[in-house]
């Protein structure tokens, strides 16, 4: 399989094995225990937390010297090909995924579904962990895909942006408070990242997905910017407007942690 013919997304029964690792990267964001019981033959791991940064701020990019690392550690080269899957239906690696954007990388795929769906079409696994040959690349982070607190405080009520609430409808009316103020954004619209996934096709991206963001002003006119709590449930809503071919997709990667605990934000209920 020639990382040239790879699409945005592939569906598992479409992932040729064994994958040319010369070219092409594929990268396990399940959890370490999920990663050393069965992960897809080939795959290399990244432990979901190597991607945020130190709390109490979780949600950006973690700093260049990690960012270095990982890449090192994933064998980056700029002509590298990454296919990114997870076992929770795309949270972890949209988020990886927004972080390959973030350092100007755009040869990626996602596996539909992830790992479940894997599963469910009954594909092989192995347990053996894999690596890849280390390299030293030179990673420049960039903030075209980011959206900072100040950039958002400062132009709120654009009409040119939709703000995609990836949390919960409980926290979203502040009725389970995890900041100092509950709520959301002024303007933000909720659909639960959850409500993305199809259950009954092992969390594939659901079918209708686009017609359930036309009906809550979330159109591909917009400039789409999506948070939750830490930027991790909205990996996965990031990952699914890429998806979906909206052209302006951002990620407020602050996220509530950060606009729910700052004194000077505004909050609706």
């Amino acid at each position: 399989m020639a990382p040239s013919t790879l699409p945005l997304l592939i569906e598992p029964a479409d992932l040729s094995l064994p994958l040319d690792a010369e070219h092409i990267r594929l990268v396990d964001l399940s959890s370490t225990e999920q990663y050393q019981t069965g992960h897809i033959p080939g795959a290399v791991h990244l432990a979901p937390a190597r991607t945020a940064s130190p709390a109490p701020r979780p949600g950006p990019l973690p700093g260049l010297p990690e960012l270095q690392a990982i890449f090192a550690e994933l064998g980056h080269r700029d002509d590298l090909h990454y296919v990114v899957y997870d076992d929770e239906g795309g949270g972890w690696a949209g988020r990886f995924i927004w972080m390959l954007d973030c350092i100007g990388h755009t040869h990626y795929s996602y596996l539909n579904g992830g790992l479940k769906a894997w599963i469910a079409d009954g594909l092989p696994l192995e347990s053996a962990p894999q690596q890849a040959t280390p390299t030293t690349p030179t990673i420049t982070p960039n903030d075209h895909h980011t959206v900072t607190l100040a950039a958002l405080m400062a132009d709120l009520h654009n009409p040119d942006r939709a703000i995609w609430d990836a949390r919960s409808p409980q926290e979203y009316r502040g009725e389970k408070v995890v900041a100092s103020k509950g709520g959301h954004i002024p303007g933000a619209v909720n659909f639960e990242w959850t409500a993305g996934m199809d259950p009954e096709r092992g969390l594939r991206i659901r079918a209708d997905m686009a017609e359930q963001l036309q009906q809550r002003g979330i159109t591909p006119d917009k400039e789409v910017v999506t948070h939750c709590q830490t930027h991790h449930r909205s990996g996965f809503t990031y990952l699914a407007a890429k998806l979906l071919g909206y052209p302006r997709v951002k990620a407020y990667a602050g996220s509530w942690s950060e606009w729910g605990n700052h004194p000077d934000t505004e909050v609706e209920l």
